[in-house]
């Protein structure tokens, strides 16, 4: 499956990929309603740099989500891959791209969701709006953090 979140954010492509190599840009793009604890840092830069967060699924059941740094292409790309989670696989593209007001970003998730056909059936009504929801928060968080003031 696919998903895809696109924005254009009034700063340069550089500004808007800085923003994601600051040491405390997990914290800032974690949706308070998650109730996530970031356990480890991934550094972006570093190809095979891991990432964990402690979560909850549904509120109820604890899971660990292990994503490592696979792809790093200042200022245009980085990329992570889940290793353990809640997902049957999960890779995650981190775009951005000039713009005549600044720049698009764009988050490109390929991934195949936990029990298989029941997953895929419910992935319509119980994944796509909460990834949708989280990456509003996500790229709005970027434009706050990024457009000047």
């Amino acid at each position: 499956m696919k998903f895809v979140k696109e924005s254009i954010i009034k700063a340069s492509p550089e500004d808007v990929f800085a923003f994601h190599e600051r040491p405390d840009a997990i914290e800032l793009l974690v949706p308070p309603w998650e109730n996530a604890t970031v356990v480890q840092k991934a550094e972006i830069s570093k190809i095979g740099s891991r990432a964990i967060i402690e979560t909850r699924l549904f509120g109820l059941v604890s899971v660990r989500w292990v994503a490592e740094h696979t792809a790093y292409e200042p200022p245009r790309m980085f990329e992570d891959v889940q290793i353990s989670g809640p997902f049957k696989s999960w890779r995650h593209k981190h775009i951005v791209e000039p713009h005549e007001t600044g720049a698009i970003l764009r988050d490109e998730i390929e991934f195949e969701p936990p029990m298989s056909f029941l997953g895929r059936f419910a992935a319509p009504i119980a994944i796509i709006p909460k990834l949708e929801k989280m990456f509003d928060f996500r790229h709005e968080v970027t434009r706050r953090e990024c457009e000047p003031k």
